[in-house]
C-alpha cells in the first residue's frame, strides 16, 4: 500500500451495543412501556459515568487505530471479518443466548440486525480506506441524526439538520474533490445503515433479554462477511499476528466499548448519554491526529464542529419530544 493511502486508514466505528447515540431515538420508536427512570445520580457517580462513556469512546477509535496495522495484513474484507467474527465468538461466550423458545419473527429480527451489522461495518471499513477517520465519522453520524430529526418531528430539528448540512457541504468543500467521493459516499451509505442498526437495535430488544440479540446479529454478521474475507485474504488469516491484531480490535472496538456504555447508562440519563456519544467525530479526528499523523484543515475542523453542535441540538429536541407531558 502507499503512504497516501496509509493516511486514510483506520479501523471501525462502534458495535452500536450503543445505539441511543443520537437522542432518544430508540426510546421514540419503541413501540413497549419505557423503562422506569433512574434515580437521579450523584454528583461522582455522574462523573464516573461520564469518564465511562469517553473511555468507551476513546476505546473504539483507539482500536480503530490498531486496525489500520490490519489492513496491509489481511485487506479491508478480512479486517471486517475478523472484527465481526472474533467479536460474536466473545459475545456469545459471555451472553450465552437461549435458542429456543423464539418465534420466527425473532429470528427475522435477529437476522436483519445482523444484515444491517455486518453492511454498516463493511461499508465504514471501504470509506476509511479512502478518507480519513474524523471526516468519515462525521460523514457517517449523519445516519442518526437523520433519524433523530425525523423521529422527533420538530421544526427546530429541521433546523439543526439544516446546521449538519451545512458542516457536510463544509467538510467537502465544493464536492469533496480532496475527500474522495468514492469514500464520502460509502461513509454515508454505512450512516444509513447506522440509522438501520438502530431501528433493529429496538426492535430486538424487545424480543431478546439482555444483549442476547446483539450476540445472535453480530454471529449472523460474521457469517455474511466471511466468504470475502476468506476469498480475499486466505491464510493470512491464520497468521498469529493477524489473529491477534484481529482480537485486540474486536475487544476495543466491541466488547469493552459495549461494557462500558452499559455501565455508563445506569448511571446516567439517556439524553446526557447520547450528548456525550455526539462527540464521537471529534474523538475520531483526535485519534486519527495523534496514531495516524491525520492532519485536517481548518475547514474540516469547522465542518466537524457543526455537525457535532448539530447532532447535540438534535438530541435536546429528541429528548424533549420523547418526555413526558407534565401533569395539572
Amino acid at each position: 500500500m502507499t503512504a497516501k493511502h496509509k493516511r486514510g486508514r483506520t479501523g471501525i466505528s462502534a458495535p452500536r451495543g450503543d445505539l441511543l447515540a443520537l437522542g432518544n431515538v430508540t426510546d421514540t420508536l419503541r413501540s413497549g412501556p419505557p423503562a422506569p427512570a433512574a434515580a437521579a445520580p450523584r454528583p461522582r457517580g455522574g462523573l464516573r459515568a461520564v469518564g465511562l462513556v469517553l473511555g468507551g469512546a476513546l476505546s473504539v477509535q483507539f482500536g480503530s487505530a490498531v486496525a489500520a496495522l490490519l489492513f496491509p495484513r489481511s485487506g479491508v474484507a478480512g479486517a471486517v471479518t475478523l472484527r465481526l467474527t472474533i467479536g460474536a465468538v466473545l459475545l456469545l461466550a459471555v451472553c450465552r443466548p437461549r435458542l429456543r423458545g423464539h418465534r420466527p419473527g425473532d429470528w427475522a429480527a435477529a437476522a436483519a440486525f445482523g444484515v444491517a451489522l455486518a453492511g454498516m461495518n463493511s461499508l465504514f471499513y471501504q470509506a476509511i480506506e479512502r478518507i480519513p477517520l474524523g471526516p468519515a465519522v462525521t460523514l457517517e453520524v449523519l445516519g442518526p441524526l437523520t433519524l433523530s430529526v425525523l423521529a422527533a418531528r420538530r421544526l427546530a430539528s429541521w433546523c439543526w439538520a439544516g446546521l449538519a448540512a451545512a458542516g457536510v457541504a463544509l467538510l467537502g468543500q465544493g464536492g469533496f474533490d480532496r475527500l474522495n467521493p468514492v469514500g464520502a459516499g460509502l461513509a454515508l451509505a454505512a450512516g444509513a445503515m447506522w440509522a438501520a442498526y438502530i431501528v433493529l437495535s429496538a426492535r430486538v430488544g424487545q424480543r431478546f433479554p439482555g444483549a442476547d440479540g446483539l450476540a445472535l446479529a453480530l454471529a449472523v454478521a460474521a457469517l455474511l462477511t466471511l466468504p470475502a474475507g476468506l476469498l480475499g485474504s486466505g491464510t493470512a488469516l491464520l497468521d498469529p499476528t493477524v489473529l491477534a491484531l484481529g482480537a485486540t480490535v474486536a475487544v476495543l472496538s466491541s466488547v469493552l466499548p459495549y461494557t462500558l456504555e452499559l455501565l455508563a447508562l445506569r448511571r446516567l440519563p439517556t439524553h446526557t448519554f447520547a450528548v456525550l456519544m455526539s462527540l464521537g467525530p471529534a474523538i475520531a479526528a483526535l485519534a486519527g491526529w495523534l496514531v495516524l499523523d491525520q492532519a485536517l484543515t481548518v475547514p474540516e475542523v469547522l465542518a466537524i464542529g457543526l455537525v457535532i453542535a448539530a447532532s447535540v441540538g438534535a438530541v435536546r429536541v429528541s429528548a424533549a419530544a420523547a418526555a413526558p407531558p407534565a401533569q395539572p
